[in-house]
């Protein structure tokens, strides 16, 4: 494979790009009217221009993406996450054209991607499901029936659904018809499909998951866990690997491991792809789903594995056999990561306008930052609002807290709002310090915008307390006039 083509856009098309050409792989970027300035178009060996910036005229346009890889005579295709990469037409259709897609097969995408198919599938493996249906209900009664069986609360989802799309919680039988109705009306908006299904609604999870690797040649491992919890509208801000001392046993690690190769397995997996699973208090596991593709948290696994995942994509895609066994793998110190989003948390994290006035980017050993912007851009409000990954790794948990801390505030954007400030708290929160915290973090610690400062605000002048502590500790016995001061400069 000489020639990719990366059907993406932003950091993570910047990302894979940097791993083909270490691979001495040639780059072949495509490119929206809003991207043609980009820091990944810049980069790549070629650049072509898709169309409009509107999401159905570049990046979804399958026809434009194909008919450049062959004129380009592309050896493959890299989707990335978003936008196609989990589109089994399009996979199909590159694959016709003797073009790699560089991703599972069309079997795996197809299974993985209807929520009803992968809990048909993983139920032959025995993984463990929460309490619903195996199958699409679209009679409401028969739906109303299924639900008090089960037992409130439930949960109704959309079929085809994803990023929380499609999904609704029912508390009682009283509000039951409206909220399925909601749902139906929103997978059919957001999917084209309104089928959807009842699952019983844990209370409390943690949101774990698996990273795995797999093959060609039937050979399978995993990459052990991220602990993906703390989240807002049902998508993750933050994410860590491994999960905190307190939350996952050596034994459950490895149980959780086996369990996601066998949803991997179900489907004939190949390639780089995540199991999800939703974990209770009392450390019971239960299937989620499997997202066939490269995540966006996937640095933390990078960090605590030594593994180049986008290398081992291309590997597989070759034909090649995994060189790695699980006994070869071992968890290397702590690594967390924070999505930089273009959003007001003040604002119920809505997402906010403008150009990047001012760009500075953390640095330092162990400190990794993964953008698609430069200073004076503007933000594309065409696409995701996610500008960056801030991902840190220390020797513990601890170190990488205070890393990650460091980080934040060492990272300069001007020129809207973004969610450093959230991840800053969010952090900091004992909760989190302790791993005691679950998917419900941001409803039970974040309920105003003057607790997100008033958290902020103390924590500086607590950082201000101990820095005046210290500084006059190292001052006494004399008396010195400090005429600069390094706290004051850096806005701590």
């Amino acid at each position: 494979m000489k020639k990719v083509l990366v059907a993406n856009r932003g950091e993570i098309a910047l990302r894979i790009m940097r791993t083909l050409k270490k691979m001495n792989i040639q780059t072949v970027a495509v490119y929206s009217d809003a991207d043609k300035n980009a820091p990944f178009v810049k980069f790549a060996d070629e650049a072509y221009h898709l169309g409009l910036s509107i999401p159905s005229e570049s990046y979804l346009n399958q026809d434009k993406i194909i008919k450049i890889a062959t004129e380009t005579h592309s050896e493959g295709i890299h989707p990335g996450y978003g936008f196609l990469s989990e589109n089994s037409e399009f996979a199909e259709r590159v694959t016709n054209e003797g073009i790699k897609f560089i991703g599972p097969g069309i079997e795996a995408i197809n299974i993985m991607g209807d929520k009803i198919d992968a809990k048909q599938a993983v139920k032959k493996f025995n993984v463990p499901m929460v309490p619903g249906t195996d199958e699409a209900i679209d009679d409401i009664s028969e739906a109303k029936v299924i639900a008090k069986e089960i037992g409130y609360p439930i949960l109704i989802k959309a079929a085809a659904g994803g990023g929380g799309k499609g999904m609704r919680v029912v508390e009682n039988e009283e509000e039951f018809e409206e909220q399925y109705d909601r749902a139906v009306s929103e997978a059919v908006s957001s999917f084209g499909n309104g089928a959807v299904f009842i699952e019983k609604f844990v209370h409390e999870p943690k949101h774990i998951e698996i990273q795995i690797l797999a093959d060609q040649h039937g050979n399978y491992i995993h990459l052990f866990e991220r602990e993906c919890s703390i989240q807002r509208r049902h998508q993750k801000v933050v994410e860590e690997a491994p999960s905190a001392s307190t939350v996952l046993t050596p034994k459950l690690r490895e149980k959780m491991g086996q369990a996601a190769i066998n949803v991997a397995k179900s489907c004939n997996y190949e390639g780089v792809g995540t199991v999800e699973f939703l974990l209770d208090k009392d450390k019971n596991f239960y299937f989620l789903e499997m997202n066939t593709r490269l995540q966006v948290e996937h640095p933390v696994t990078e960090m605590i594995t030594g593994l180049d995942l986008v290398e081992q994509q291309i590997k597989v895609a070759r034909g090649e056999v995994l060189d790695i066994k699980q006994t070869d793998l071992s968890i290397n110190g702590h690594s967390i990561e924070v999505r930089v989003y273009a959003e007001d948390p003040e604002n119920d994290f809505l997402p906010d306008l403008g150009s990047i006035d001012y760009y500075e980017k953390p640095k330092g050993l162990g400190v990794r930052v993964d953008d698609g912007y430069e200073q004076g851009m503007p933000i594309a409000l065409e696409y995701d609002s996610m500008i960056a990954k801030l991902i840190v790794h220390g020797k513990d948990r601890d170190e990488a807290i205070e890393k990650m801390i460091q980080a934040i505030n060492d990272y300069k954007i001007n020129g809207f709002a973004t969610t450093l400030g959230f991840c800053r708290f969010a952090i900091n929160h004992p909760d989190f310090k302790n791993g005691n915290f679950t998917i419900n973090f941001v409803n039970e610690h974040y309920s105003s915008p003057e607790q997100l400062k008033t958290n902020i605000t103390d924590q500086l002048a607590r950082n201000a307390y101990e820095a005046m502590k210290i500084l006059k500790k190292e001052t006494e016995p004399k008396l010195i006039k400090q005429e600069y001061s390094a706290w004051k400069e850096r806005r701590r």
